[in-house]
């Protein structure tokens, strides 16, 4: 068999046991689910800083103390957001005569980019197992291996709290060939697509449901009624976190001309360096060859990048700013970058700002989302309105702001673009996203009474400990006790000893007995 073929058989395993994981957990009771989310989180937390460190340690994306923050926002912060949801009761409506009764996706494919890697492993998990589902994640090659380290520690903490083997699973060694497999596989119910446009593209065309999102590409501007100095060092914190990889970070900053010069002024003080025409072009011509995206900047800080490009800047700079005059698509700085670079252009007023907005998101991020510096409400409402995004954060980081880690909406590492940005999902991933709803509906005539449901419910609780996952009756190791193998083994091998020749001394059936077990214990192994 090719390296390929055994891949692909090994995924193949994989969803079978998922499958039979989320037909047991879908048994499982309210408090069965809560215990256990609280515990895959807990240890999350836990391992925020340890993981972060990989993840930038394996990706060369990033900083630390940053992913830090996420990947605490991702677990202990996942469980705080949903304290008192219920994804497992039956909910009744006494008076619309309707009771709805979860139903679970079953196996959820999760794919996992190598940007933010193990936030997005916890937060898929922990939304999975809110839901009652199974889930197997299919991290970026980049990250592949923090994330299956990550992955196998949930995995554990889930099982020993009670949930069934096979709940959490991850792909070690993820291919083209073999994500597609598992992407096209029936045994897949949904996919959860955070990564590449091509990658979102081919998991809806995969056969399957699939929540995918589009990619960002965030216009902010700041009025002549923001806050200017708040709104400076806002912006620059915005664009240094985590060196720009969420894909909600501001790209192209947009300010009115009347506030540009002091907007200028604040945000040199909080770290931003202004590039001249020549910076500008130079900037261009590194981040851009052949008018696409240098991957090599991605997740690097700014003094890097300006070293790279032969820009002269101070070694404490936060933020590179590259000036450019009309926001069409041949000016690269236009487009999204996922690096700590912000283009910038000058508008005379807010009518030309929400205008330039447009043309920028027209470009690339429609559906994604905008930020506004402004105390003006009604330019927030034509901004909302007139520029093809699905969400706004005001006078706030977007890149914590659209994400929700700064703002109410939903925290996620999963973005919905909605119509507009060809994405079924245009809202923040949630846990709501991963259940549907069987609806039981009396007759509407008021002389035809419902029943009381209070109490009843179809599931519960499981205080015994959890079966093992069954393995196929021609499968040798389905004979082996899960936790004795070496019993076992002795067991055999003293049986095929036992058939040593009349008059074999004790010593000779004991050299049998051990090369036996020997080779059994490498056959299983393999």
């Amino acid at each position: 068999m090719s390296e390929t073929s055994s891949a692909l058989a090994a995924a193949g395993h994989m969803l079978e046991r998922s499958r039979w994981a989320a037909r047991a957990y879908a048994t499982y009771s309210a408090r069965d689910v809560d215990r256990i989310v609280r515990a895959v989180a807990e240890v999350a937390h836990a391992n925020a800083a340890k993981y972060a460190e990989w993840a930038v340690r394996e990706t060369g994306f990033g900083v630390v103390e940053h992913k830090v923050r996420k990947n605490e926002a991702c677990s202990r912060g996942i469980v705080d957001t949903y304290a008192g949801h219920d994804f497992v009761t039956p909910r009744i409506d006494h008076d619309a005569k309707i009771v709805e009764v979860p139903r679970q996706a079953g196996v959820v494919l999760a794919l996992t980019p190598s940007t933010n890697p193990v936030a997005t492993v916890y937060f898929k998990v922990l939304l999975a197992l809110m839901t009652r589902n199974a889930v197997v994640i299919s991290p970026h090659p980049m990250a592949k291996e923090c994330c299956h380290d990550a992955a196998r520690l949930l995995a554990k903490t889930a099982v020993e709290a009670g949930a069934p083997d096979g709940v959490v699973q991850c792909v070690a060694e993820p291919t083209i060939p073999l994500v597609e497999a598992l992407m096209a596989d029936v045994r897949t119910n949904v996919i959860l697509a955070t990564g590449g446009t091509s990658m979102v593209r081919a998991a809806y065309g995969s056969g399957n449901p699939a929540i995918g999102v589009g990619p960002g590409n965030v216009p902010v501007l700041v009025d002549a009624t923001a806050d200017v100095r708040a709104a400076a060092k806002r912006l620059v914190e915005s664009k240094a976190f985590d060196n720009s990889v969420l894909c909600t970070n501001e790209s192209v900053l947009i300010v009115e001309e009347a506030v540009a010069d002091r907007l200028t002024r604040e945000m040199e003080r909080a770290g931003a360096a202004f590039l001249d025409a020549d910076g500008a072009q130079r900037l261009r011509d590194y981040m851009f060859p052949l008018r696409r995206l240098n991957v090599d900047v991605v997740g690097k800080d700014a003094s890097w990048i300006a070293q790279q490009a032969g820009i002269r800047v101070g070694p404490r700079t936060k933020v590179l700013v590259a000036p450019f005059d009309v926001a069409i698509p041949e000016e690269p700085l236009t487009s999204e970058k996922l690096s700590p670079v912000l283009g910038m252009i000058r508008v005379p007023d807010a009518a030309a700002g929400i205008a330039t907005a447009r043309a920028i998101v027209r470009i690339a991020g429609a559906g994604h989302s905008a930020a506004v510096h402004s105390s003006d409400p009604a330019t927030v409402m034509r901004y909302a309105a007139e520029v093809p995004v699905l969400r706004v954060s005001v006078n706030v980081g977007n890149s914590t702001g659209s994400s929700g880690l700064d703002t109410n909406l939903a925290t996620t590492m999963t973005i919905g673009t909605g119509f507009v940005g060809r994405s079924s999902l245009g809202e923040n991933l949630e846990p709501k996203h991963l259940v549907n709803w069987t609806r039981i509906a009396y007759n509407a005539d008021a002389a035809e009474p419902m029943p009381t449901y209070d109490g009843l419910s179809p599931w519960e609780d499981h205080d015994r400990p959890v079966p093992a996952y069954p393995l196929a009756s021609n499968d040798e190791r389905a004979a082996l006790p899960p936790l004795d193998r070496t019993s076992y083994l002795d067991r055999v091998a003293s049986r095929i000893a036992a058939t040593a020749p009349a008059g074999a001394d004790a010593a000779f059936r004991e050299d049998i007995r051990r090369l036996v077990a020997e080779e059994l214990s490498h056959l299983i192994k393999g």
